[in-house]
């Protein structure tokens, strides 16, 4: 090959190699842990019996043995570390409201109308 071919080939490639710039290596969404943002999910009390599920503006207790309904109702984000939560127990057959504080991306601490206090911890 002539020199001026060869030349002219190294031009070329170095040319496209410059227009090239580095691969963007991208994490596939299932390889990724997201959390979700604010009380959105699945939290359980602290002894595992049950599960609150937050959704959209939908709160349900369930059981987590036999997953009946034990309360639902709605909820509304006062702050994005406070929420309220209006709910109708099925067991008890009554409405109350509690007002919910997220202390830590994972853990809520909750006190009803009537003064009792409990926490939650979000279900991974």
């Amino acid at each position: 090959m002539k020199p001026i071919a060869i030349l002219t080939l190294l031009s070329a490639a170095a040319a496209l190699a410059s227009c090239m710039g580095p691969r963007e290596v991208r994490e596939s969404p299932s390889n990724r842990q997201v959390t979700p943002a604010g009380v959105e999910g699945a939290w359980v009390d602290p002894n595992g019996i049950i599960v609150s599920t937050f959704s959209g503006g939908t709160f349900t207790t369930r059981t987590t043995d036999t997953n009946q309904v034990l309360a639902s109702g709605n909820y509304i984000n006062l702050s994005p570390k406070l929420v309220e939560i209006n709910m109708t127990s099925m067991v008890r057959n009554t409405q109350s409201k509690v007002n919910c504080a997220m202390v830590a991306q994972t853990q809520l601490n909750c006190t009803t109308d009537s003064g009792a206090q409990f926490s939650l911890s979000r279900k991974v």
